[in-house]
């Protein structure tokens, strides 16, 4: 099979280091043909251009806190067959782009969405969902881990997430791209459904995986607890607007409420929040609400192809390597590892220690993925809690449970023979 080429665009505001961390994820694809767009503040332009490939981005400056438009400039130079969007506190998984495009084989496939995991790199935040107009969510069984092309039913849209998508570029282009007046919020669900409008199928596909953070922004605080709600509220607004009857906006958008009510509480429970918070927040949401009542929806413009061609992503071959060790050696461990991927490898470094510690996975700064826990531990949520295995037993399983999504086959394995004793 033929890989299409792929324009990845990631939008960034207000976070470099975050930023400079998902380009060396993407840096780190395996996939043959794909251009990397970075759509940022001068702060993250000024850190991608840091980088030792940087000479292969295309970089945009933009300040503007609107994430549709900011999209819709990474259309705009986009020149591959297919567009794929992560955030910038998200990292793919090696594989990504491999099985993310790999659906669009198929001629009548519009979209495709992967799965994403949380900040432990083991729970999944998102995996198949569908959407109706009033913004309400219902998951999707799928039977196993293999791709499937859905259409959409009558009132609901297949989901995709904002940093685990891809897309047709010239669908895209013909629809205008992201509506402007989501600024930030929903604006992804709502391609979504006018996708579904269309009649449009969409892929979902598990082994796409996106690792994602929930970092800091201006509009959440480091344990995710929102600083503001006003864009939320307002694209709220614009999306039922829509796509929600007329006659029912007014009930939803009252129940809409009492779940960010009871979402704000829970935090303030957990200590993550004061009571003056809630009500504060939630005039914010109200007052944001009013605003995208006001707002303008228009015929979105066709977006042109970008003018300076596909500018293919190309640092050579990487070798995979796995580092792996008891924990008392984590520190040589992450050197090892470290000196690894400065190389040029593709580095997976295992830290076991003797407990049932559950397992957690990130990707390293320095360019590597990490996997700390216990040797007893479980890493899959569907395991038991405490199980008795070996070091060798525990580390083949542990590559195996990550090879298809990091494409990885039979690597050499880097590891002081002393901690098998």
């Amino acid at each position: 099979m033929t890989q299409p080429p792929v324009s990845v665009v990631v939008v960034s505001r207000g976070r470099p280091l975050a930023l400079r961390r998902t380009l060396v994820g993407i840096s780190q694809l395996a996939y043959p043909q794909f251009e990397v767009i970075v759509v940022a503040d001068a702060k993250g332009i000024s850190a991608a251009q840091d980088l030792v490939f940087a000479h292969q981005l295309k970089l945009m400056t933009f300040d503007d806190a609107n994430i549709a438009t900011a999209r819709n400039l990474g259309i705009a130079e986009a020149a591959g067959e297919i567009v794929a969007f992560v955030d910038d506190d998200a990292v793919p998984e090696a594989g990504w782009l491999w099985h993310l495009a790999a659906p669009f084989a198929q001629a009548d496939v519009a979209a495709a969405g992967g799965f994403v995991r949380g900040r432990n790199g083991i729970n999944f935040q998102w995996r198949a969902r569908s959407v109706d107009g009033t913004a309400d969510h219902a998951d999707l069984s799928l039977s196993s881990d293999a791709a499937v092309v859905l259409s959409p039913t009558d009132g609901r849209a297949v989901k995709t997430e904002g940093t685990n998508m891809a897309f047709r570029r010239d669908v895209l282009a013909d629809m205008g791209g992201f509506d402007p007046a989501f600024r930030f919020y929903l604006d992804e669900t709502d391609l979504n459904m006018r996708l579904a409008e269309k009649g449009a199928l969409t892929a979902i596909v598990p082994l796409a995986e996106v690792h994602h953070g929930y970092f800091e922004s201006t509009r959440r605080q480091a344990n995710r607890v929102p600083r503001d709600l006003s864009e939320i509220g307002a694209s709220m607004a614009v999306f039922l607007r829509k796509h929600c009857a007329e006659e029912a906006r007014t009930a939803v958008w009252a129940a809409y409420q009492k779940t960010q009510r009871r979402r704000l509480v829970d935090f303030m429970v957990r200590g993550g929040t004061m009571p003056g918070d809630v009500g504060r927040l939630l005039r914010g949401l109200r007052k944001g609400y009013a605003g995208g009542l006001e707002r303008k929806i228009v015929a979105l413009p066709r977006i042109a192809r970008a003018p300076d061609g596909f500018r293919t992503f190309d640092i050579g071959p990487r070798q995979a390597a796995t580092v792996a060790g008891r924990y008392w050696r984590r520190g040589a461990i992450e050197r090892e590892a470290s000196k690894l991927a400065k190389s040029g490898q593709s580095v997976s470094a295992f830290v076991f220690s003797r407990t049932g510690l559950f397992h957690r996975v990130r990707f390293h700064p320095d360019g590597y993925w990490e996997q700390i826990g216990g040797l007893f531990g479980r890493s899959d949520r569907s395991q038991k809690i405490f199980r008795i295995v070996g070091f060798g037993k525990r580390l083949r399983q542990e590559k195996q449970r990550v090879a298809r999504q990091r494409m990885v086959l039979d690597e050499g394995i880097q590891d002081d023979k002393k901690d098998r004793a």
